[in-house]
């Protein structure tokens, strides 16, 4: 062997470089206070809009109501005048029928009592009818 002296591999002086190991990405995005602010604006124009909707609702709830209030009379009147249409015409399908009958009143109540008793008459639809055959 040779007698030449022997060197080891050393840091330099002054040491190595520091390594860089962390992870250095860049930002990206809003931060978290900013998304929070656009997220509180979004709901509060969105609560807006629907207490706007609310209110248009409600006015016309109201609308509706008042309408119903102003046509009842005239819906009223209406069926009064076709009861007393109905009732005109049954009187005379009842004198017709019955005129071969003495002392037969036409359109005479059947109850003893003064008490008014309105007329029923029942709109039954063709196919419910008794004896009624589809074809």
């Amino acid at each position: 062997m040779s007698n030449a002296a022997a060197s080891q591999d050393l840091p330099p002086k002054g040491g190595f470089s520091s390594i860089r190991y962390e992870r250095r990405l860049p930002k990206r995005g809003p931060s978290g206070i900013a998304m929070f602010a656009i997220c509180g604006t979004i709901m509060s124009y969105g609560w807006y809009r629907l207490y706007l909707g609310l209110d248009e609702r409600r006015e016309l709830d109201r609308e509706k109501i008042w309408s119903r209030i102003h046509l009842a009379p005239m819906l009223l009147a209406e069926s009064d005048r076709d009861e007393y249409r109905r009732n005109h015409a049954a009187v005379e399908r009842e004198r017709e029928i019955m005129k071969d009958i003495p002392g037969w009143e036409a359109g005479k109540s059947v109850y003893h009592g003064q008490r008014y008793m309105p007329m029923v008459i029942a709109n039954v639809p063709l196919h419910q009818r008794p004896g009624f055959k589809k074809d």
